[in-house]
C-alpha cells in the first residue's frame, strides 16, 4: 500500500465533507463539559487536596471529542492517556464519573484503585476503551494487538459482527519517542491492521520540547517514507478543519484501507499538572499564542448564529455542578477491597468483555501411565497442539515459532498444520509481543506469546507489570488471560549471561501473574492446559536443560490431563529433612539424596505463584529439617520467601536452621567448569543434606 503523505491547507480544503455529519450542538455540550470539570478541579478540588493529581485537558477538548463521537462501532476499541478525558465524555464516561476518579471514590471505572484519569471503559456508546496505563507510550501495542483480533475475528473466525471495527490509541507528541510507538507502528504497518495512531501534538512533554523527542518536531514529516501508513496532519483546535482530519482517518481506517497516523496541533493551555508554573519553559508570547488557539474560543466562534454559546455555557456548568455533588456523596472504596481481584475470584471463571470461550478444565483426570518416555518439549508441543484444536481463539507467536519452529523446536510444525493466522512470527519487539497479547486477550482471544530466552523478556517489563494488574486497576470489570512461555536457565551444552537466566523470583513480584515452573513433561502438560484454559496471566518458565533429557521425560498424560496451580508435587517420602525445590534443580536433589533412603522427603513446588503453602508446612512439622534449593541468585530469590514462612508458622517444630542452597550472586558463567562452580551440583546438595541430617 503505497504511503500518502500530510495534506496541504488547500488539499484538506477541497476534500469532501468528513462522514458521518458532525453534531455540532452536540460536541459543543462536550467540549463545554470537559471544560467545566477541569476549571472546578483546577480551582477547587486540587488546591483543597481532594484531588490529589489533577491532569487538565484544556486545549485538547475539541479533536478528542471529535475523535470519540465516531467510535461508534460495537467492537471498535481505544487506549488513552492522562490527557484523554474529553474523549471518555465524548464515548459515554458520565461527569459524576469523572469526579468520582478525581476524587478517589466508589462508582468511578477503578472504584479508587488509581489515578483518577488512568481509565478503561466497557462498552456504552459502541468503543472499548481498554485499561489504560500510567506509563507513557504503554497505551500503543495493545491497541495494535485489538487491531489484530479485528482481523482475526473477521478472517479466521468469520464474525461479520467485526466488520468496519477499529481501533485507536491517543498520545501526545512526546510519546513518539517510546519504544511502545515505534513497536505498536512496526506491528500495525507490517500487518496493515485497522489501526489509528491519534497524535496530539502540544509541543511538550512536561517541560522538554518536543524538539527532543522527534527531529525537528513533526512525526508526520518524519514518517512520510513509511510504508503501509496514511498520514494526516492538521490544527486540532480549527474546528472544520478538525472535523474533516478525523473523518478522514476514521474513514480510512474503518473502510479497511489500513493504518492511519493523525497528527493534530493542539495547545496545552495549563502545565503537565496542577500547580506547575509554565513560565519556567515557556514565554510570554508563546502563552499567549495558545490562548489564542484555545477550542472553547475557536468552536463558538465557528458556531455563532447557530447556538447560544452563553446559554449552553450555563446549562451544562449547571448540569456539571449536580454531578459534582452527587459524586461528592459516593463513599471511599471499602477497606478490605484493595486485596481483591488481584486474580480470578474463584480460579477459573472471570468475566472478560467480551466473554472468551475456552475449554472446561477438568482437574480429576489422571495422567495416563502407559505409552513412550517422551521429552518435555515434544509433551508442551503436543499440549500446545490440543489446545489449538480445542479452542479456536487460542494464537501462538513470537520470534522465530513459525516455520523455524522455535530456536528450541517446540513450535515446529504447528505453523504448518494451523497456519500463519494462529501461528505466526512477530517482529523482534518483547514489548510488542507481551503488548499485543493484551490486546488479543482483552478482545476476547487466548494468546500464547513465546519468549525465546528469560533475560529477553526485559525489554517487556513496562507491559508485564501493566498486564498483571489489569483486573485489579479495573476492580474486576477487565481481564485479560495471557499465557507466556519463556525457556530458563542453563542448557546442556553451556551457560552464559544472557541465555541462561532463570530469574523467578523477579517474577514472583509481578503482581497478578501465576508463575508455573514444570520439572518434567507430564506436569509441563498438566499445567499449561489449566493455564491456557483460566483466565489469570500466567507465565510459564521451561527450563532448557529439560527440554530433551532423560530425567523431564514421561509418558504423554492425555489431552484432558491438568494440574492445579499451588499442588505441589511430594516426590519421595521421608521422616528427618524436607528438601523444597522446583525445575531442573529437583533432578539433582533426587540424585544428591539416594544415599539417604527414606531420611529425605522431597517436594516439587510446580508453581511459584501461587505457593503450596500448606504442603511445604505440612512436612517440615514432621521431619523438623528444610532445605530450600533453586537456580535462582541467593539474595532475595523465591527460597527465601519459603524459608521466611517456615520461619514464621513453623519455627517451633524445627530441630535446625532452615538453610538455602542457591546460585552465589553473579550472573551465569559461559565457561562449564566455571559454571559449574556457581549452580548447585549434586555433591554440594548432598554435603548440605548431610549436615541438615546430622544437626
Amino acid at each position: 500500500m503505497p504511503n500518502t503523505t500530510s495534506k496541504s491547507p488547500a488539499q484538506r480544503k477541497s476534500a469532501p465533507p468528513a462522514k458521518p455529519k458532525t453534531d455540532w450542538a452536540r460536541v459543543a455540550r462536550l467540549v463545554l463539559t470537559s471544560r467545566s470539570i477541569d476549571l472546578i478541579e483546577e480551582n477547587e478540588l486540587a488546591p483543597q487536596g481532594k484531588v490529589p493529581y489533577q491532569f487538565s485537558s484544556k486545549g485538547h477538548e475539541l479533536a478528542q471529542v471529535l475523535l470519540g463521537l465516531q467510535m461508534d462501532h460495537s467492537h471498535d476499541a481505544a487506549t488513552v492517556y492522562y490527557r484523554s478525558r474529553p474523549f471518555m465524555l465524548a464515548s459515554g464516561l458520565t461527569a459524576r464519573e469523572a469526579f468520582a476518579s478525581g476524587l478517589a471514590r466508589t462508582g468511578s471505572p477503578s472504584e479508587g484503585r488509581d489515578v483518577g484519569v488512568v481509565y478503561s471503559m466497557s462498552p456504552r456508546n459502541g468503543v472499548t476503551v481498554l485499561p489504560s496505563s500510567g506509563d507513557v507510550g504503554a497505551q500503543y501495542t495493545p491497541a495494535a494487538g485489538w487491531a489484530q483480533a479485528i482481523r482475526y475475528y473477521q478472517e479466521e473466525l468469520k464474525e461479520k459482527s467485526w466488520k468496519g471495527a477499529i481501533s485507536v490509541a491517543l498520545g501526545g507528541d512526546g510519546s513518539v519517542a517510546t519504544n511502545g510507538f515505534w513497536a505498536a507502528l512496526t506491528i500495525a504497518t507490517t500487518l496493515e491492521l485497522p489501526m489509528l495512531f491519534f497524535i496530539e501534538d502540544n509541543d511538550y512533554g512536561i517541560s522538554v520540547p518536543k524538539q527532543f523527542q522527534t527531529p525537528g518536531g513533526d512525526i508526520a514529516g518524519n514518517l512520510a517514507a513509511f510504508q503501509n501508513l496514511h498520514i494526516l496532519s492538521g490544527s486540532g483546535t480549527a474546528p472544520a478543519e478538525a472535523a474533516e482530519l478525523v473523518g478522514d482517518a476514521v474513514t480510512y481506517v474503518r473502510t479497511g484501507k489500513g493504518t492511519c497516523l493523525l497528527r493534530l496541533n493542539v495547545p496545552r493551555l495549563q502545565g503537565h499538572t496542577f500547580g506547575e508554573d509554565q513560565t519556567a519553559y515557556k514565554s510570554k508570547a508563546q502563552l499567549k499564542e495558545e490562548q489564542s488557539r484555545d477550542p472553547l474560543l475557536t468552536l463558538s466562534a465557528y458556531l455563532q448564529g447557530r447556538l447560544d454559546w452563553e446559554a449552553l455555557q450555563t446549562e451544562v456548568e449547571d448540569e456539571v455542578r449536580t454531578e459534582l455533588a452527587e459524586a461528592a456523596e459516593s463513599p471511599d472504596p471499602a477497606l478490605d477491597s484493595a486485596q481483591k481481584h488481584l486474580f480470578s475470584s474463584t480460579g477459573y471463571v472471570a468475566q472478560v468483555p467480551p466473554a472468551p470461550e475456552r475449554p472446561q478444565l477438568n482437574f480429576s483426570a489422571l495422567p495416563a501411565q502407559d505409552g513412550p518416555r517422551i521429552n518435555m518439549s515434544e509433551a508442551i508441543r503436543r499440549a500446545m497442539e490440543a489446545e489449538l484444536e480445542a479452542n479456536p481463539r487460542l494464537m501462538i507467536f513470537g520470534e522465530d515459532v513459525g516455520p523455524r519452529g522455535g530456536v528450541h523446536r517446540v513450535t515446529l510444525d504447528l505453523q504448518a498444520k494451523y497456519g500463519e493466522r494462529r501461528v505466526f512470527d512477530t517482529s523482534l519487539s518483547e514489548e510488542g509481543i507481551i503488548g499485543r497479547a493484551t490486546g488479543l486477550a482483552l478482545a476476547g482471544l487466548t494468546p500464547l506469546p513465546e519468549i525465546q530466552f528469560r533475560k529477553y523478556a526485559d525489554p517487556a517489563t513496562e507491559q508485564i507489570n501493566d498486564l498483571g494488574w489489569v483486573r485489579w486497576r479495573t476492580a474486576g470489570k477487565f481481564s485479560a488471560g495471557v499465557v507466556v512461555r519463556i525457556p530458563v536457565g542453563y542448557s546442556k551444552k553451556t551457560g552464559d549471561p544472557w541465555h541462561s537466566v532463570s530469574a523467578e523470583a523477579i517474577y514472583a513480584h509481578s503482581l497478578g501473574w501465576r508463575v508455573a515452573m514444570p520439572s518434567n513433561a507430564a506436569d509441563a502438560v498438566g499445567l499449561l492446559r489449566a493455564a491456557l484454559r483460566g483466565q489469570d496471566p500466567t507465565l510459564f518458565l521451561e527450563h532448557r536443560a529439560l527440554y530433551d533429557s532423560p530425567p523431564g521425560r514421561r509418558p504423554y498424560p492425555g489431552d484432558d490431563y491438568a494440574l492445579e496451580f499451588g499442588k505441589a508435587a511430594i516426590v519421595q517420602t521421608g521422616s528427618r529433612l524436607t528438601v523444597v525445590t522446583w525445575g531442573e534443580m529437583l533432578h539433582r536433589c533426587l540424585e544428591s539424596a539416594e544415599p539417604f533412603g527414606d531420611a529425605v522427603e522431597i517436594l516439587d513446588l510446580r508453581t511459584i505463584i501461587p505457593w503450596d503453602r500448606e504442603t511445604v508446612l505440612a512436612s517440615v512439622r514432621k521431619t523438623s529439617r528444610c532445605l530450600i534449593a533453586h537456580e535462582d541468585a541467593l539474595t532475595g530469590g523465591f527460597g527465601a520467601e519459603i524459608a521466611a514462612t517456615i520461619a514464621q508458622d513453623a519455627f517451633s517444630f524445627l530441630d535446625a536452621p532452615v538453610q538455602r542452597v542457591a546460585v552465589p550472586d553473579v550472573p551465569i558463567p559461559y565457561n562449564i567448569p566455571l559454571m559449574s562452580t556457581v549452580i548447585p551440583t549434586i555433591e554440594v546438595l548432598h554435603t548440605r543434606m548431610k549436615e541438615l541430617l546430622a544437626w
